[in-house]
């Protein structure tokens, strides 16, 4: 038997309000996209970072404005760079396939990162840069009002888990450790749960850790399916 699709239509991925007629929805998933538009030009406008002198494009984020589950990494890759969108490289398609584990698809949900620019030679980032960057990536969780944050890699797990503080970073453990703990988060009467995963891209110089993906996905998957029995109630 094949895996069982989880469908937008079911009110599960999309935050837009059910109570809303199709032209209703339309405006609301619009003032989304208009919002997150905005926050782009901001940054491009706003940010003084040196990083964006080393490369080619902000790399904003990519995905569905209402999605109910948000993925957060750490930086653009060379890739992401180049064409200005994150995870289309090796780790893009090794979320896809993790996505299709639990019937969903990249469209399905949105993709940001901690930085919006690449870091040279994809280094870690670091303090300052993660508090030149992240007042944005706040904005867009707002914007967006996931229910799901699925963590990406010990940089996004460690600045959501801290409360969104970099100082209080240095207090959260490894995701060797938090990987699949799921927590709750509120940020500005925006609740949440946190999912702090491997990111994808580890799994291709340490195959192990597969699995721990895929059973920390289909954690995940028990989250949508527990919300979505939420509203029938």
């Amino acid at each position: 038997m094949g895996e069982k699709q989880i469908r937008l239509d079911e009110g599960v991925l999309d935050e837009t309000p059910n109570n809303l007629s199709k032209s209703e929805k339309d405006n609301y998933n619009e003032s989304s996209n208009h919002k997150l538009e905005l926050l782009r030009k901001r940054i491009l406008n706003e940010l003084d970072c040196p990083l964006k002198v080393t490369t080619h494009n902000l790399v904003f984020g990519k995905g569905n404005p209402c999605a109910k589950i948000m993925f957060i990494g750490e930086a653009p890759g060379e890739n992401e760079d180049l064409q200005g969108i994150p995870f289309v490289g090796a780790a893009g398609k090794q979320l896809d396939k993790l996505l299709s584990l639990i019937g969903l698809t990249l469209d399905d949900v949105y993709i940001a990162n901690i930085l919006k620019y690449r870091p040279p030679n994809n280094r870690d980032p670091t303090n300052e840069e993660i508090e030149r960057h992240t007042p944005f990536l706040v904005e867009q969780i707002k914007i967006i009002k996931p229910r799901i944050v699925a963590t990406l890699g010990n940089y996004s797990t460690k600045f959501v888990l801290a409360n969104f503080n970099v100082e209080g970073m240095k207090k959260i453990g490894g995701i060797s450790f938090l990987h699949g703990k799921h927590v709750e988060k509120e940020i500005d009467d925006l609740k949440f749960v946190v999912v702090p995963l491997y990111h994808p891209a580890a799994m291709l110089y340490k195959p192990s850790i597969r699995t721990d993906l895929e059973t920390d996905f289909l954690g995940m998957k028990s989250i949508i399916e527990d919300k979505r029995e939420e509203k029938k109630e």
